[in-house]
């Protein structure tokens, strides 16, 4: 049979096909350390194998992810510069990022304007709390196999608490059965709500933003859906997109084109990762 990984703990999986939960481990020559949650497998007994993955991260320690909610706020103060590294390692990931405005009872138009202007040609923007039936917007959002992101306090176990709701009962029964002995830790959970999955924790505020300091700083801007349209405007191939004059990119950003938040915050990682790299 052929099943989605949706739990892991120890040397023991959680496997959903057509339905049913099925708790099996993985035959003798598959290291349990290679199968995550969110790989598809094969399996009956055991697993017998892992099929291809589209991506894989591990912080959190989930693969195939389809998208990832990077939640903000305006409590605490966001910090955009976290923001746009979450959503660059979501491209390079091939995952959709989603920005999510929390608390939006206490937003304020301000902010909200200020979240849609700088990321309109970057990403879906949803509007949301934990606390009305505006969480209806996120849950029309949960496709494939999702995550939640974003710096602490923003509220992102609100979020969860409020998707669950009664539900998360069935998920500590799911966790009760796979968690043997005092010894196991628990890690990522994956649950089906709407038309996807959702990680049942909340716990990542950074994703993986370790990875990128792989790329080269010339690859970043290849990543920017909001630069892409501008990138042949520029008169060197090699533009770093840092000097006026014939850098299509700057021009974009002066004449409003392009965030300014976006673009300055571009620049830090890419003075960041050439400093790593020297």
């Amino acid at each position: 049979m052929r099943g989605l990984v949706i739990n892991k703990n120890a040397n023991l999986f959680a496997i959903e096909s057509e339905g049913k939960n099925y708790f099996v481990k993985p035959r003798g020559n598959l290291k349990k350390d290679g199968i995550f949650v969110g790989d598809e497998v094969e399996f009956n007994e055991t697993i017998e194998k892992v099929y291809e993955r589209k991506n894989i991260l591990i912080r959190p320690p989930m693969a195939n992810l389809d998208r990832i909610f990077i939640v903000v706020s305006s409590i605490p103060a966001p910090d955009f510069l976290l923001v746009d590294k979450m959503i660059l390692c979501c491209f390079v990931k091939g995952i959709e990022p989603i920005i999510v405005i929390n608390k939006e009872d206490i937003a304020g138009r301000e902010f909200v304007d200020l979240v849609q202007k700088t990321y309109k040609n970057v990403a879906k923007v949803v509007i949301c709390s934990a606390k009305n039936e505006n969480i209806v917007n996120l849950k029309k959002e949960i496709k494939g196999v999702c995550a939640f992101a974003g710096q602490s306090a923003v509220g992102k176990s609100s979020l969860i608490n409020a998707l669950f709701g009664e539900k998360f009962a069935e998920v500590g029964e799911l966790s009760a059965k796979i968690e043997r002995g005092k010894q196991t830790t628990r890690m990522v959970s994956l649950y089906k709500i709407g038309k996807g999955y959702l990680a049942d924790t909340a716990g990542f505020s950074s994703l993986e933003v370790s990875m990128l300091i792989e790329l080269n700083p010339q690859e970043v801007a290849r990543y920017y859906p909001d630069f892409l349209p501008h990138l042949s405007e520029c008169k060197y191939r090699t533009c770093l997109h840092k000097i006026k004059g014939d850098c299509g990119i700057i021009k974009k950003v002066e004449n409003g084109k392009i965030s300014q938040l976006r673009y300055k915050n571009y620049l830090k990682i890419i003075d960041s990762l050439a400093t790593k790299k020297r």
